[in-house]
């Protein structure tokens, strides 16, 4: 009784194993989703509703934010949002001002702030930085369908 073995030749597996990838990606869409309520890119400003033309520019206008709990925030030049105080903002606008006289300021007031904090935004603007142009930002309202 002679047996022979047969050597079976194992064939090689050309599959790659994707587990640890799904593994690893899932792990990153988890980090993301956690992280990306995080980043705060700019404040929370329900803009009143208005019917009025808009205004177009050819410089990016300076833009005084002032949120519902009446803290300032200052954007210049399409920059990010940055917390001032009413001292800083006269400062920096002014400054810009002097520089740039026909650019226009608008003040973005959330619609819940205190109507007062609003005002003295614009005067300080008018009267101790010097803004020859300031205005008020709105929303467009919103035509109901017929």
């Amino acid at each position: 009784m002679t047996t022979t073995r047969r050597k079976r030749k194992r064939r090689l597996k050309a599959d790659i194993n994707v587990v640890p990838y799904i593994d690893v990606m899932l792990v990153l869409l988890i980090i993301f989703m956690v992280t990306a309520p995080l980043l705060n890119l700019g404040v929370d400003i329900q803009l009143p509703q208005s019917n009025a033309k808009t205004v177009t520019e050819q410089k990016d206008p300076i833009v005084v934010s002032v949120d519902r709990e009446g803290h300032l925030f200052l954007t210049i030049e399409g920059a990010k949002n940055e917390a001032v105080t009413t001292e800083q903002m006269v400062a920096k606008v002014g400054a810009y001002v002097r520089n740039n006289p026909k650019v226009a300021v608008f003040v973005a007031g959330d619609g819940n702030a205190p109507y007062q904090t609003i005002y003295s935004v614009l005067t300080d603007l008018q009267t101790k930085a010097n803004v020859p142009r300031a205005g008020l930002m709105s929303n467009p309202a919103e035509v109901p369908a017929k």
